[in-house]
């Protein structure tokens, strides 16, 4: 009976641990399966990526210096209907300034009038050793920006640089379109006046009021027209300024001479006092040559004489008249 009642106590024993078991089991089934992702993140190969070619990388060498940089590339086709205006300032050494002028002037004339034209120029020798120029230019936009490098190319030969660059652009291609707008409203305007005229039955005071407006907007429609011609030669040529300007001349002198300076100094002290002197002869001259003149005739021998009658005249009016006896 003993036997008995500790047999089911064995079987509950038994399942027990089974039970306990399969936990076990289990959970180091659950904590292999979480070891293993972790284990695979941390074997995870390297991939490689797909090579990428030097001259799309994007690196610190290939940005140039600031003093290295050069004025910005517009092209026109990265902005259609845009009139740009180009101006530049080159700083080269003022004895050099001529020929690279000329230079600049021979390559425009080069590419013929059809595509580069020489609007103005100029040379000034501001003083010694300083000259000033300019050039003005009327060029085919699609080759506006290359002449503009090509320029400060010839500049960089002739040990100058780019001291300053301007470049400008106006939206004619929108002024255009809003015009060419204008002028469809206002054509589908005059259109229905025209037929409001047409229609008969206007009295004469209606009628001269219609033709007046239909002659305002005629004249409006002529104004935008000139307007898009003016836009579209803004469009078919581009302005560009060539400014020269001297190095500055010496170092801490400048343009000036300084033996030069001095001697033009020693040159306008001895104008002002001989001036001065000139002056002071010209007041006091007169005088002393009156006087020179007075005292000439007062030693001259009528005056002696003069002065001789004159002292003899006064001692006898002095001498004492004699008693009467």
């Amino acid at each position: 009976m003993i036997w008995n009642h500790m047999q089911p106590e064995s079987r509950v024993g038994r399942d027990f641990m089974k039970t306990k078991l399969l936990a076990g089991a289990m959970a180091l089934a659950l904590v292999g399966c979480s070891e293993k992702p972790a284990e695979a993140v941390r074997e995870a190969p390297a991939y490689d990526m797909a090579p990428v070619d030097a001259s799309e990388a994007v690196s610190t060498q290939a940005i140039p210096a600031p003093s290295a940089m050069r004025s910005p590339n517009v092209s026109v086709t990265a902005a259609p209907g845009v009139a740009f205006n180009y101006a530049y300032a080159f700083r080269l050494d003022d004895n050099r300034i001529a020929k690279v002028q000329e230079e600049h002037a021979a390559a425009c004339e080069a590419l013929g009038t059809t595509r580069c034209r020489i609007t103005g120029m100029t040379y000034r020798l501001v003083r010694e050793n300083e000259v000033e120029a300019q050039l003005l230019f009327k060029l085919d936009p699609a080759i506006a920006r290359k002449f503009g490098r090509d320029a400060l190319g010839s500049v960089e030969k002739a040990e100058g640089v780019l001291a300053e660059a301007r470049i400008s652009g106006e939206d004619v291609g929108t002024q255009i379109s809003d015009s060419q707008r204008r002028s469809a409203d206002i054509d589908a305007e005059i259109a229905r006046l025209e037929a409001r005229l047409k229609q008969g039955g206007l009295g004469d005071r209606e009628r001269t009021e219609l033709q007046q407006q239909i002659s305002a907007m005629r004249r409006q429609l002529d104004g935008e027209r000139d307007n898009r011609r003016a836009g579209e030669a803004m469009l078919a040529t581009t302005p560009m300024q060539f400014d020269y300007v001297g190095t500055g001349g010496l170092p801490g002198i400048g343009y000036g001479n300084p033996f030069s300076d001095a001697l033009n100094m020693l040159i306008r002290s001895g104008s002002v006092m001989l001036s001065f002197l000139l002056v002071v002869g010209a007041a006091i001259l007169p005088w002393a040559a009156l006087f020179l003149l007075l005292l000439t005739g007062w030693r001259t021998a009528p005056a002696l004489a003069i002065r001789k009658w004159l002292n003899g005249a006064s001692k006898t009016s002095a001498a004492p008249t004699p008693p009467a006896d």
